[in-house]
């Protein structure tokens, strides 16, 4: 079985690499990478399948797994393939000398520090998002890695499937819908909505709106707690160690080129999780969804009305959509990461950015912040041109930083 599973995400990762990033190119089939897993079963175990993002590419040997538990150093070491494991992961990476590091634990609390560890060796990388609790560290890990040249990508696996490229080139070249007129996205909204929803699963949205708009101008937002206007002791530790957030009810407005503008919401509510985590794109002849489940399920209405009530008009497909992918939870999550690394090792064969960069990480995590900063501030906050510093802006320390003076509405909570 598993042999039958390596043969055709091997397979798969090709198709993925042509329908996505569309290079025409391949990476170098003669070059043996050497891999290491860092992971802490404590701090968030291994993401999505993390210890196995490389495991299935060919030209990847996992040498080292480290975990500091024993238990999940044996399970996930014999999991990921790995000829070594390691209590340390220091002591690894100084070991093994590896070309690729994957950093596992869903934690961001120590994301920095393991990043900034494998940049001291040169080696590339693939780690969990969210990339780090504030955009002080973000901007520290992309000058890291920026300095030697180095590829890192961000486990935004959903966005690199097929699918959401087929739905990019639909929609946004080829005008399936029209010309859009606006994009609205709401977040899971189960047991975490409101500020943690918008860190932890938000920035799925935020990753798919970079890839389909670009970075935005500014945000305008507004957060509540319990029906009213968040304070800044309503600033609190998210339930596991992400950083900081505020608010059960969050709405925001990000703002594009010739003013377009894209809204996310999440809203704590009774009911919990309805399926709605996703993104919808409006246009002038009809409507796009995209429901982020296991996988992007993404659907479309050719009614320029958006509502055709009894009418003939129904949801579809899209036009030469993809093929779909496996139903198999364990090999689903398998192909989604080896889309996302088979890319990353395209891109330090033709020295570019990958698909899902940790550049592109920092920008969904200052899209994110910069709520926070909006609200705070009670003003449109605008974001810095794309290589400017995220970290010059006020809100440097996360979600609220006690030297900052906000102004506007915040003045009278």
């Amino acid at each position: 079985m598993r042999q039958m599973r390596r043969e055709f995400l091997a397979t798969l990762s090709g198709a993925a690499l042509a329908a996505t990033i569309n290079s025409g190119s391949s990476f170098g089939q003669d070059k043996k990478y050497r891999a290491c897993i860092i992971g802490d079963w404590k701090e968030g175990q291994y993401g999505h399948a993390m210890h196995r993002a490389f495991s299935r590419l060919p030209q990847v040997e996992v040498v080292g797994l480290a975990d500091p538990h024993e238990k999940a150093r044996a399970k996930f070491g014999k999991e990921s393939g790995a000829a070594r494991t390691y209590a340390d992961y220091r002591e690894m990476l100084s070991a093994e000398k590896p070309d690729l590091v994957s950093i596992g634990p869903r934690f961001s609390i120590r994301h920095k520090e393991y990043l900034l560890a494998a940049a001291e060796i040169g080696a590339h990388g693939y780690m969990e998002k969210p990339v780090a609790v504030d955009l002080a560290e973000a901007d520290e890990m992309v000058q890291a890695v920026e300095s030697k040249n180095l590829k890192w990508a961000v486990a935004h696996q959903k966005r690199m499937t097929p699918l959401i490229a087929h739905t990019r080139k639909m929609v946004f070249e080829e005008g399936l819908i029209g010309e859009i007129l606006e994009l609205r996205a709401r977040g899971k909204e189960d047991r975490r909505a409101g500020g943690e929803d918008l860190l932890v699963l938000g920035t799925h949205i935020m990753d798919l709106l970079l890839y389909f708009l670009g970075r935005p101008q500014w945000v305008m937002a507004d957060i509540t707690v319990d029906g009213r206007p968040a304070r800044k002791e309503d600033v609190h530790d998210a339930s596991e160690p992400l950083g900081l957030v505020l608010g059960d009810r969050i709405q925001a407005v990000y703002g594009y080129d010739k003013g377009l503008k894209a809204f996310f919401s999440t809203m704590k509510t009774e009911d919990g999780d309805g399926g709605r985590w996703g993104l919808d794109i409006y246009g002038t002849k009809g409507i796009v969804t995209i429901r982020i489940a296991n996988e992007p399920i993404v659907f479309w209405l050719k009614d320029s009305s958006w509502a055709p009530g009894g009418r003939d008009a129904k949801w579809e497909p899209l036009p030469d959509a993809p093929p779909a992918l496996p139903t198999d939870n364990e090999e689903l999550i398998d192909a989604m990461n080896s889309f996302a690394t088979s890319d990353l090792l395209s891109a330090i064969e033709e020295n570019r950015e990958p698909g899902v960069s940790l550049q592109k990480g920092r920008d969904a995590l200052d899209m994110i912040l910069g709520v926070y900063d909006s609200y705070f501030k009670g003003t449109v906050n605008k974001f810095p041109p794309p290589k400017e510093p995220t970290h010059s802006r006020d809100c440097k320390k996360s979600v609220y930083d006690s030297q900052m003076k906000p102004s506007g509405r915040v003045d009278n909570l």
